[in-house]
């Protein structure tokens, strides 16, 4: 009998280890292809766990470690300056890490590591929930959504957590967003030759924990865009630039309706939505003018 192995293409395993359609498999695959083999991986617990490896499997090719929800800024942070300390200039070292991760349990690492001005690339996959624990809330999700922890409906907005990366005057910083995977990864490439602390927030949109059909995912998250419920921007040496003016910005009834997270959402919650994202986006023009 004749065995055969294959080698697989690129820095990603054939075939998925997520849920029908995540896109996490997705950014995954854009963004180890952007930054080559020459980088280390710090993923931790959650929905892209396994790319990481669990005991002796993975998911990808380059080297990874799994850490704890609290730390990986400062995992990849040690690792960053043990290579530097090597006269290693030349290696990536990448987290990628959820929302809970980055927003809730570790923004103590993230803002640390942010402050330091530390040499990683920081990237948060966000699904606005803790989907590989049971679609708990987190502080990203928005408001008057159901989760298992809100099951009435959120009666809080999210944090915007690049205003938080804004504050520590980061070098780069972006949004991006699965709906549009050219620009998700010219930001990554520029990200990739930036030295200093980057962050980039994507969303990602979970068919499960926010309830529409798998295969509508990025129309999901293109109709978020749309009426401005996730912006896209770039932060770059202290200077903000939004994308183009978002053509439904504050009309969230389309978005909402698709997503039965939302279906408790009363139409005063859409309007309450709606005016936010409106408030939140002309706050985000104004500033921009200002930097």
């Amino acid at each position: 009998m004749l065995t055969y192995k294959v080698q697989p293409k690129g820095a990603v395993s054939p075939g998925i280890s997520t849920c029908q359609g995540c896109m996490i498999d997705v950014i995954f695959r854009n963004v180890l292809e952007i930054m080559g083999d020459d980088t280390v991986l710090v993923v931790p617990p959650g929905c892209a766990a396994q790319f990481s490896g669990t005991g002796p499997e993975a998911s990808v090719t380059v080297p990874g470690i799994q850490g704890n929800l609290e730390n990986s800024a400062a995992i990849a942070s040690g690792i960053s300056n043990g290579f530097r300390h090597q006269g290693n200039k030349h290696t990536k070292v990448v987290v990628i890490a959820g929302d809970g991760g980055t927003v809730d349990i570790g923004i103590q690492s993230l803002s640390g590591a942010m402050e330091r001005n530390e040499d990683i690339l920081y990237i948060c996959y966000d699904n606005e929930a803790y989907m590989n624990t049971g679609i708990q809330g987190s502080s990203s999700t928005p408001f008057a959504a159901s989760t298992t922890t809100t099951p009435a409906g959120k009666p809080v907005n999210s944090k915007d957590l690049i205003q938080i990366v804004m504050a520590h005057h980061v070098p780069y910083a972006a949004t991006a967003s699965v709906a549009n995977i050219p620009d998700l990864r010219r930001k990554v490439q520029k990200a990739r030759d930036i030295e200093g602390c980057r962050v980039l927030h994507i969303m990602s949109p979970c068919p499960t924990g926010w309830g529409y059909p798998s295969a509508k995912t990025v129309e999901v998250a293109r109709e978020a865009i749309n009426c401005g419920a996730w912006v896209l921007l770039e932060y770059e040496n202290g200077k903000l630039s939004l994308g183009r003016r978002p053509a439904a910005l504050g009309e969230a009834e389309k978005y909402f309706g698709m997503q039965k997270r939302f279906k408790g959402a009363s139409a005063e919650d859409i309007k309450s939505a709606s005016a936010h994202f409106v408030e939140r986006y002309e706050y985000l023009e104004k500033l921009s003018e200002l930097c």
